[in-house]
C-alpha cells in the first residue's frame, strides 16, 4: 500500500505551517518583517527554551530577557548573536570596535573575519592599517591575538608592519602565529627574503608554506572556454566510503570528467584538502587527474583534514592557500562552486573574491530543518548539547553569508522542490521568487561493464558468501535468505548502528542477512571506530545473528556497483553451483539507507540503477525520486520503532511486488538521472553566471 508524500507548501504559506518552528519564525521576522507569525513571549509562568533565547538574541528586534527562573545566555553567546546580526544587516563595525573584541574562540574569530572586509571598505585602508599596527606593536598582545591580526592584514592586502618589524614579533612557541607571520611575509615585496630556509622545518606542511610554490600545471593548455572549479573539502576523492568520504567523492570525480567534455568548458579544477600525513607521501599541490580535469590540493596543518566543526581554526590558512594556488593556474578560474555551509566554504568564497571568480553555492536547509526538533523543550541544555546548538547556529550563519555572497544560488531538488529553501532562506525570495532558485538535476555515472563481467560478478558473490565465521562475509547456508545491503561511510548521521540494533531487536536476523559496506580497513577515523565498537557491543550475546551480518570495509565504487548488479541480476536464482558448492546469490535483495536524512543520496540511486529496490529516509531529498510503494519505500528513520516498521514492511512485501519495484527503480535511475544531464545543466548555469556581473552579495 502506497504512503503518499505530504503536499508541499509554498514559501508564502510556510510561516503558517511552521509556527511551531522557532527558527523559521525568527528568520522570517528578521529578514521579511513578518512579525505577526512570531510566537508570543513566554508568560511569567513559562520558560523559554535555550534555543528560543538564543534566537531572540540573534534575530529579535530587541532581546527578550529576564523571564522568571530563566538563565541569561552567556556573554559569549550574546556577543556572537549581536555580531552575526550586524553582519547580516551589512552594518560594519569600525576597525577599533571590531578588533577590540576579546578572543573568545574560533566561532567569534570567524564572524569577525567575515565582517573585516566590509570594515576596511567602509572605514578606509589607512585607518584599518593604523589600528592593526597599534595592536600588533603592543607588548601585551598574545600569540592568539597576533595570529588573528596578521591574518586580517593579509586577507585585505594591508601592510601594517614592515618585514623587519614583523619578523621581530615575539612568536616563539606558537605554531599558528608562526604560520600567520609567514603568510603575511609572502604578501610583502621584500617579505620572502625574511623567511627561514626551507630545509629548517621537519614537516611537509611547513616546507610547502615556506616554498609557497607557484603551482603551475606543466603542459596545461590555455583554454578558450570557461575554467570551472568545484570543491570537495571534506574527505578523500579517491576513497569513497572511508572517513568523511561519501557519495560526493563519487559524484565530483565523474562530474569533473564530464564537465571537461562540455562545449562551454575547457578546464575543470576539483579543489580538495590534504593533511600532513598524505603530504608526506605526495607533496604535489596541482596535478592532472584526467584530460581536462585537474586537482588542486589545499594543505591543512593537521594530520588529516579535520571535521567541519574544526574548520574555523583553519579558515585563514585555507583561504590563503586557495587564493595562492588558484591564482597560479595557467588561467584564472571563472566560476567556483561550493556545496557545504561551513567555514571551509567561506574560505573558498573569500578566495573567489580575491581571484575574481564568480561564486556558485548549492544551498540546502541543513541543519535548519532539524534544529527545532533537536533542541525542543524548555529544560536547560547540558554543556555538550549547548555546544552542538552553538555549532548548528553558526552553520546557519555560514549558509546565510554564502547566499549573500554567491553570484548564483542553486538548490537540490526535494519533494517540495527548491521552493523549500525559501522557507529556511527568506532572502532567496527576493532573488528567485516564492519557488526558489533552480535545482539542476543530480545524476550518476553510467555503470561500465568489464570484459569479464560475468566472472567478476560471480566472484563478488562467492566472496560475499565465503563463510559466516568471517566478519566480512556470510555463510553459504544463508544464501536463500533475503539480503539487506547498506553502503556508506560509517558516521552517526548514516545510522548504521541503528539499523543493526533494529535488525536485532525485531529478530529480523532470523529471516534476513545484513551487509554493511564502509569504513577504512587500515586507518579508521574516530567516527568509524565508534560506530564499529557500537555494532560489536550490539552483537554481544547474539552469536547466531553475528554470522548473518557482514561488515565489509569500503570498496571502490566500481566493485560496489558490480556487487549490486550481481545481487539484482541473480536474486531469484538460488541454485547451487556444483563446481564451487556456493550459491550464486540471495533469494531477494534490498538496498536500505537508514540515514537521518540524505540531501540527494548518490548511493541509493546507484543501487536503483543496478535494479535493486531501495528503501531510503523520508527526510531530505530522496523523496524527490523515490516514490513510496512504486519504485521503493520511504523510511521513517527518526527512531528505532519507526525504522522497525519500515523494515518489517520490506520483509513482508510479496516477491512479485518487490520485483515490480526493482524494475521501476532501474527505470527511474536510468531515464531521469544521467550524469551527462547534470553536467550540461551546470555548465549552462556556469556560463550564464560568468557572463554577467554579480548583483548580490559582497
Amino acid at each position: 500500500m502506497s504512503t503518499s508524500v505530504q503536499p508541499c507548501d509554498t514559501a508564502s504559506s510556510a510561516l503558517r505551517h511552521d509556527a511551531h518552528d522557532p527558527l523559521v519564525s525568527a528568520r522570517h521576522a528578521f529578514f521579511r518583517g513578518t512579525h505577526a507569525s512570531r510566537s508570543a513571549p513566554p508568560t511569567s509562568t513559562q520558560r523559554a527554551s535555550d534555543l528560543e533565547r538564543l534566537l531572540d538574541a540573534e534575530y529579535a528586534p530587541r532581546l527578550r530577557l529576564g523571564e522568571a527562573g530563566a538563565r541569561e545566555p552567556s556573554t559569549a553567546d550574546l556577543t556572537l548573536a549581536r555580531l552575526r546580526r550586524l553582519c547580516r544587516l551589512a552594518a560594519p563595525l569600525s576597525p577599533e570596535a571590531l578588533l577590540a573584541h576579546d578572543r573568545q574562540g574560533p566561532l567569534l574569530d570567524s564572524v569577525l573575519a567575515e565582517m573585516w572586509t566590509d570594515t576596511v571598505r567602509s572605514y578606509g585602508r589607512p585607518r584599518a592599517e593604523a589600528v592593526l599596527r597599534r595592536l600588533l606593536t603592543r607588548t601585551d598582545t598574545d600569540h592568539l591575538r597576533t595570529t588573528f591580526l596578521l591574518d586580517c592584514a593579509e586577507s585585505t592586502g594591508l601592510r601594517p608592519l614592515s618585514a623587519d618589524e614583523a619578523t621581530a614579533l615575539p612568536l616563539v612557541g606558537s605554531r599558528a602565529a608562526r604560520h600567520a607571520l609567514w603568510r603575511y611575509l609572502h604578501s610583502l615585496p621584500d617579505g620572502p627574503a625574511h623567511l627561514p630556509g626551507t630545509g629548517q622545518p621537519n614537516d611537509p606542511y611547513e616546507r610547502l608554506l615556506l616554498e609557497a610554490p607557484a603551482a603551475r600545471a606543466e603542459g596545461a593548455r590555455r583554454p578558450s572556454g570557461l575554467v570551472v572549479a568545484q570543491t570537495m573539502l571534506q574527505g578523500d576523492l579517491d576513497a569513497p566510503g572511508r572517513g568523511a568520504s561519501g557519495g560526493m567523492a563519487v559524484l565530483l570525480d565523474g562530474l569533473g570528467d564530464r564537465l571537461a567534455r562540455n562545449e562551454h568548458i575547457d578546464h575543470v579544477v576539483t579543489v580538495v584538502t590534504v593533511g600532513r600525513a598524505a603530504l608526506a607521501h605526495d607533496s604535489r599541490l596541482v596535478h592532472e587527474r584526467r584530460p581536462g580535469h585537474w586537482i588542486v590540493r589545499l594543505p591543512v596543518d593537521a594530520q588529516a583534514p579535520p571535521s567541519p566543526d574544526h574548520w574555523p581554526e583553519h579558515r585563514a590558512a585555507l583561504s590563503w592557500w586557495a587564493t595562492r594556488l588558484l591564482a597560479a593556474l595557467p588561467r584564472r578560474v571563472d566560476v567556483l562552486h561550493v556545496r557545504y555551509a561551513d567555514d571551509a566554504a567561506l574560505a573558498l568564497a573569500q578566495a573567489a573574491r580575491r581571484t575574481g571568480a564568480r561564486l556558485v553555492f548549492t544551498a540546502t536547509p541543513d541543519p535548519h530543518r532539524t534544529i527545532a526538533q533537536k533542541y525542543a523543550g524548555a529544560e536547560p541544555l547540558g554543556a555538550e548539547r549547548a555546544g552542538q546548538l552553538r555549532g548548528d547556529l553558526h552553520r546557519v550563519f555560514c549558509a546565510d553569508r554564502l547566499v549573500q555572497r554567491a553570484d548564483e544560488v542553486i538548490g537540490i531538488a526535494g519533494p517540495c522542490g527548491a521552493g523549500d529553501l525559501v522557507r529556511h532562506f527568506p532572502l532567496l525570495e527576493d532573488r528567485y521568487g516564492v519557488t526558489g532558485p533552480a535545482a539542476p538535476p543530480e545524476g550518476i555515472t553510467p555503470y561500465v561493464t568489464a570484459q569479464d563481467e560475468e566472472a567478476r560478478r560471480r566472484k563478488a558473490l562467492e566472496d560475499l558468501f565465503a563463510g559466516g565465521n568471517r566478519p566480512d562475509a556470510l555463510s553459504p547456508d544463508d544464501r536463500k535468505l533475503p539480503l539487506l545491503l547498506c553502503v556508506g561511510r560509517l558516521h552517526p548521521v548514516k545510522q548504521q548502528a541503528l539499523l543493526v540494533r533494529t535488525w536485532l531487536t525485531t529478530e529480523l536476523w532470523r529471516s534476513t542477512t545484513l551487509v554493511l559496506v564502509g569504513g577504512s580497513p587500515t586507518d579508521p577515523s574516530e567516527h568509524e571506530l565508534r560506530t564499529q565498537a557500537t555494532i560489536r557491543a550490539l552483537l554481544d550475546g547474539h552469536g547466531a545473528a553475528a554470522t548473518r551480518l557482514a561488515m565489509i570495509p569500503a570498496l571502490p565504487n566500481a566493485e560496489i556497483r558490480r556487487l549490486e548488479h550481481a545481487l539484482a541480476d541473480t536474486d531469484t536464482d538460488t541454485d547451487t553451483d556444483t563446481d564451487t558448492g556456493t550459491g550464486v546469490g540471495p533469494a531477494a535483495a534490498w538496498y536500505v539507507c537508514p540515514s537521518v536524512k540524505e540531501e540527494f543520496g548518490i548511493a541509493i540511486l546507484e543501487a536503483m540503477e543496478a535494479g535493486l529496490p531501495a528503501a531510503g529516509p523520508r527526510r531530505g531529498g530522496v523523496a524527490h525520486y523515490l516514490r513510496d510503494g512504486d519504485n521503493g519505500i520511504l523510511l521513517d528513520t527518526s527512531s528505532p520503532s519507526a525504522l522497525a516498521r519500515g523494515l518489517h514492511r520490506i520483509k513482508n512485501l510479496p516477491e512479485a511486488r518487490r520485483q515490480d519495484m526493482a524494475r521501476a527503480a532501474r527505470d527511474t535511475a536510468t531515464t531521469r538521472y544521467a550524469l551527462s544531464d547534470m553536467a550540461d545543466a551546470l555548465a549552462a548555469t556556469y556560463a550564464a553566471t560568468a557572463a554577467r556581473r554579480a548583483e548580490y552579495g559582497a
